[in-house]
């Protein structure tokens, strides 16, 4: 192992700015936490300048993956380890990382070099959890990269990329996007506008989804206004069944989300 600082007091300069980062203060790293999170960041290529683990930490494999590289090693006592930790039992590890970049370029690359042809646009998600569970379905369903809307929860918190299990350190991701300016965009990449609503006549099995789109969804609380569902060129509903009128946004995301690959993998040999 790299040579490894024990750190006795709360008030460590290195503690203070792991707290600002968990807390989304430091806008340059990201907060990873966890044996299986930070694995994924080993292996997602991305810079990790930091380490934290607890007295006992006993994970030998993943100590030795992490001292391949320069990363400075903080040991504390549990105590003080739980201070700074961002879940209530944690796994003993955590890591400070420099934030992706990926952005808009990221996604037209895959568009342009990849059998994707769906491109998720998140307004207002207020809820980590669910951003960043969209996130990892994106991933898994091949979708080209996610757009998330100014007024977003940040794709990048300690919460987010826990749900997300890694895949928001490899998905492209562009913050802080307008509604008309993803929707701007949408039209020079050929993308069509694509919206789930309750009183859509069309069921999202009966869309064309080999087809380029940017599939939109609104906020958990308010949905998109009429006037955004008004730009929308098409809305497709999830039929339900024994009364249920809503289906939890994630999981919506990811019935669409797999109907699209689904239909792109027949319509391409």
């Amino acid at each position: 192992m790299s040579d490894i600082e024990k750190i006795t007091s709360r008030d460590n300069r290195r503690l203070v700015n792991a707290r600002n980062v968990r807390d989304g203060k430091v806008k340059t790293q990201i907060f990873v936490e966890g044996r299986r999170l930070v694995r994924e960041a080993l292996t997602s290529d991305l810079v990790i300048n930091e380490c934290f683990v607890s007295e006992g930490f006993r994970d030998e494999k993943l100590i030795a993956s992490l001292s391949v590289s320069t990363v400075k090693f903080n040991e504390l006592s549990n105590k003080l380890f739980s201070s700074v930790a961002d879940t209530e039992r944690s796994q003993g590890i955590l890591a400070l990382a420099a934030r992706p970049i990926t952005g808009q370029l990221g996604i037209e690359e895959n568009l342009n070099s990849s059998r994707a042809r769906l491109v998720i646009f998140l307004k207002e998600i207020n809820n980590p959890s669910n951003l960043g569970a969209i996130v990892r379905s994106a991933e898994a369903a091949a979708v080209a990269g996610v757009v998330v809307s100014t007024k977003s929860a940040d794709p990048f918190s300690a919460k987010a990329l826990r749900s997300a299990m890694g895949s928001g350190f490899r998905l492209p991701i562009w913050e802080n996007v307008t509604f008309d300016e993803a929707m701007a965009w949408a039209s020079t990449r050929n993308l069509i506008p694509t919206a789930a609503d309750i009183s859509a006549a069309c069921s999202y099995t009966e869309s064309a989804w080999e087809v380029p789109r940017l599939l939109i969804f609104g906020s958990e609380a308010h949905g998109l206004t009429d006037e955004e569902l008004e730009k929308i060129e098409e809305k497709i509903k999830i039929p339900m069944q024994n009364g249920v009128e809503s289906l939890n946004l994630a999981v919506a995301a990811a019935v669409l989300m797999f109907e699209a690959q689904r239909q792109i993998q027949i319509s391409q040999p």
